[in-house]
Formats: structure tokens, sequence, C-alpha cells
């Protein structure tokens, strides 16, 4: 499995969603509340402890954090740039 399918799992998992990954375009604004995932704060902050977890990447900064997760091509693109 890629890495963008790996987050798209893992976003689905952390923030129990009803939706299948194959749903998720890799270019979306994925916290666009139109949406089909429709992630709000506290989703964030489930992506954010799960990207800890599984990837070993900490998003101190809110703002840094928004501009990362606003795609799973951002995401994706921050994972690999910054995985230990």
């Amino acid at each position: 499995m890629s890495l963008k399918e790996d987050l798209k799992v893992m976003i689905i998992q952390e923030c129990d969603k009803e939706i299948e990954p194959s749903e998720i375009k890799d270019e979306d604004n994925i916290f666009n509340p139109e949406h089909p995932l429709g992630l709000d704060s506290l989703d964030s902050l489930q992506i954010s402890m799960a990207l800890q977890n599984n990837y070993g990447i900490r998003l101190a900064d809110p703002k840094e954090a928004k501009r990362v997760m606003s795609s799973i091509n951002s995401l994706a693109e921050y994972v690999e740039a910054h995985q230990k």
C-alpha cells in the first residue's frame, strides 16, 4: 500500500468516519466542510497524534499543522520529508 493510501486509512480510522479511502482524492481539501470526510479541529488533533504514533512526526505549530493537513498530497509530502 502506498503512503497516501496508508494516510487515508489512518485518517478514516482515527476520525471514525464511514467513507472508503477511494472516495478521498489526493488533492482535495480534507477540512473543507463540504468534503465527504467533513473533518474538524478535533479530527486535526486525532490526526496529529496518529502522525506522531505512526511516523514519529510531531506537528506542534497549529498554523503549520493546518497547512500540512490540508490535503493528502501535502500530508504525504510532509511525512516523506520529515519521517525519522
